[in-house]
């Protein structure tokens, strides 16, 4: 009977009524309160916006150098090019992801995930139409992340470090050497945490902006009237001219907005407020300023296109210039690594992907995550690709395909965020979102002219990591429908247990389990292979709570059941370490003894067969692999090697 369950209760008052839960945790996700506002603004300048700043070291030159058609570089050209430029990060990243995207935040959380985790879609909701849709939406476009993550470093680093050769042709041997050991420095250095990361490169990012726009001034000064480039209409003519060169420079302008999506899955780092004033009183200003610089330049030299940023500086500053430059590009791959362990954590919690070691770096700000997994991974893809490309022209054909549909599906979902969750006004969301709709499509369009050039390499990546997490989702929940047709309710245990008197004895055995209502089928197998049981039987379950700590005599809920039954709901906050006996030990209030306790867990063997209704079979094969090398329970809940029995289960699915 369900009433056993609910016989005899003792809890430790939960504090989610006392508004000690995720949203004061974070203030409503504005901003990590502990600490101050001008120290997270640097921070974020570092981790943040390295991606998206160092674009003007060879956006408006790839705008007139595409392989596909002749770019004219004469007056109007130059102008139309430049408005394309400013309008895009105004309506992209200004408007879409500064004013509008930023209000959807999962508990501080950003990134597309976050965004499929608010429209809450569960269970059977999962197989209606629409809502099969917006899934897809959400794991492609994690999974597009993925592809475009290994490529971003590696173009961003090898475009700084060919710098050296505007300086002197010596550098060209040493080129690709370089790019790898600044590679290999930078993601060594992942471990020691975004913020600390972010300190460091904050004030080199900052003197970066800086001179960026004094660059961009000394540009503008030799031809002022390349501040017309500011009317949109500049833009609109050079776009619908006509020809289809509007079209296909749009694959180029694109690059000026690549870091809006990481900007956007990197808001649970620092918060969204820091990085809203980072980026107007700043980056825009100082993006602008070198962008016109460079469309000044290029109409007082007559449309030379050569070197052109680094023409912008006197002779005598062009070493200087080449090593901040390489120092800014290099951070530049710090935004697409950080907003992956943001993604990883964010999947991992969304049971989207396979339990791997997440490691928290700051006891201050809960976004703040090292994933070595991903660090790796990364490393070794970018590696191979500039030992393959070489070159960042080469690489330019394989850089926006993924990041461009990525943006896509982004307005999509946040449309759907705004009619479910925030229950907007329909004709609202549609005003807003279509003109946001024709602006992603286009830049999709445009970027995929260059498919064929290296553009399928970021796809085919995106199309194996959404294989991998919709394999993973797809399995887990067969395997928990298979463990739910195995448990029991307590009522029935009970009384199954009432006729089969298993032999007691003496101490406390706790059985690990997912379940908070049914008992569990490592519990059912046991008691009917062993025949007996425990004086005290515990049925635990360990959550993970969204705030940075939970006191030692707040942890434990307790629920008492029959016949020497007790469940258990252990919590722990997102930097308390899950050490499960400790957490015990220090709660004398239990009634038992947890000293001595002996931990059962379950040692799955999953069996594929095509007998069971789930996926094809070869699916099955890629689940069970990921399932072996996913974290163990007994690792990750710190549980004494020497009390832990395993309790094998072949299930098939």
């Amino acid at each position: 009977m369900a009433a056993d369950e609910d016989k005899s209760v003792s809890t430790v008052p939960d504090r989610r009524a006392n508004g000690a839960d995720s949203g004061e945790a974070t203030k409503n996700g504005t901003a990590p309160a502990s600490r101050p506002l001008p120290w997270l603004c640097l921070a974020a300048l570092g981790v943040v916006f390295g991606d998206i700043s160092t674009s003007p070291l060879y956006a408006l030159r790839e705008c007139f150098s595409s392989a596909l058609v002749h770019v004219p570089s004469h007056h109007d050209a130059v102008l139309g090019v430049l408005s394309l430029i400013l309008w895009s990060l105004i309506v992209v990243i200004s408007v879409k992801y500064l004013l509008w995207v930023l209000r959807a935040d999962n508990r501080g959380e950003g990134g597309i995930l976050a965004l499929l985790s608010l429209l809450e879609i569960r269970g059977e909701a999962r197989r209606r139409p629409w809502n099969r849709v917006l899934l897809f939406c959400g794991t492609f476009g994690a999974a597009l992340l993925y592809g475009d993550g290994m490529i971003t470093p590696a173009i961003s680093v090898l475009s700084a470090v060919e710098g050296l050769e505007v300086a002197t042709p010596a550098f060209e041997p040493w080129v690709v050497p370089i790019t790898i050991a600044i590679l290999v420095a930078l993601f060594l250095f992942q471990q020691f945490g975004s913020g600390r990361v972010g300190m460091v490169f904050g004030p080199i990012v900052l003197l970066w902006l800086l001179t960026l726009g004094g660059l961009g001034l000394h540009g503008i000064a030799q031809a002022p009237q390349v501040l017309q480039a500011f009317n949109p209409v500049w833009a609109l003519q050079f776009l619908f001219s006509g020809s289809p060169v509007g079209f296909v420079v749009l694959g180029a302008v694109f690059l000026v907005v690549t870091g809006g999506e990481a900007l956007y899955a990197d808001i649970g780092h620092f918060g969204k407020l820091p990085i809203r004033i980072t980026w107007f009183v700043v980056v825009l200003p100082s993006l602008m300023l070198n962008y016109l610089g460079q469309g000044a330049l290029m109409l007082a030299r007559g449309g030379s296109v050569d070197h052109l940023f680094f023409e912008l500086a006197p002779e005598w500053a062009v070493y200087p210039l080449v090593a901040l430059a390489t120092a800014a590009t290099v951070i530049a791959s710090q935004a697409i690594i950080t907003g992956a362990f943001s993604l990883t954590r964010q999947a991992v919690r969304l049971d989207e992907f396979p339990r791997v070691q997440i490691l928290q770096t700051s006891e201050s700000e809960r976004g703040q995550v090292y994933v070595p997994l991903v660090n790796w991974l990364l490393m070794i893809a970018t590696i191979g690709l500039v030992l393959v490309f070489r070159r960042s022209e080469a690489l330019a054909g394989a850089y926006g395909v993924a990041i461009s549909l990525t943006m896509v599906l982004t307005t999509v979902l946040i449309a759907f965020v705004a009619l479910r969750r925030w229950r907007w006004n329909p004709w609202l969301v549609a005003a807003i979102t279509a003109p946001l709709l024709v602006v992603d499509v286009g830049f999709f369009g445009s970027t995929l002219l260059k498919f064929v050039d290296g553009g399928w390499l970021p796809i085919v990546v995106a199309a194996l990591f959404y294989l991998m997490m919709t394999t993973w989702a797809r399995g887990r929940r067969l395997l928990a429908r298979q463990e739910s047709r195995a448990s029991r309710r307590p009522g029935r245990f009970f009384a199954t247990l009432d006729q089969m008197q298993p032999h007691r004895v003496q101490g406390v055995g706790i059985f690990v389990t997912a379940s908070t209502r049914d008992v569990p089928a490592v519990v059912i197998h046991h008691v009917e292979h062993n025949q007996v049981l425990y004086d005290t039987v515990v049925l635990l379950t360990v959550i993970t709570r969204p705030i940075p700590h939970v006191p030692l005599d707040q942890r434990v809920r307790t629920r008492t059941l029959n016949q020497g039954f007790i469940r258990i709901r252990l919590s722990f906050g997102f930097m308390d370490p899950p050490d499960v006996p400790r957490s015990l030990r220090h709660c004398p209030h239990l009634g038992f003894d947890a000293s001595d306790a002996t931990y059962y867990v379950t040692r799955r063997t999953v069996l594929p067969t095509d007998r069971v209704p789930g996926m094809q079979v070869w699916r099955e094969r890629l689940f069970v692999r990921l399932l072996r090398n996913a974290t163990l329970p007994t690792t990750e809940f710190r549980l004494p090697p020497d009390r832990v029995l395993e309790i094998g289960r072949r299930i098939e699915i």
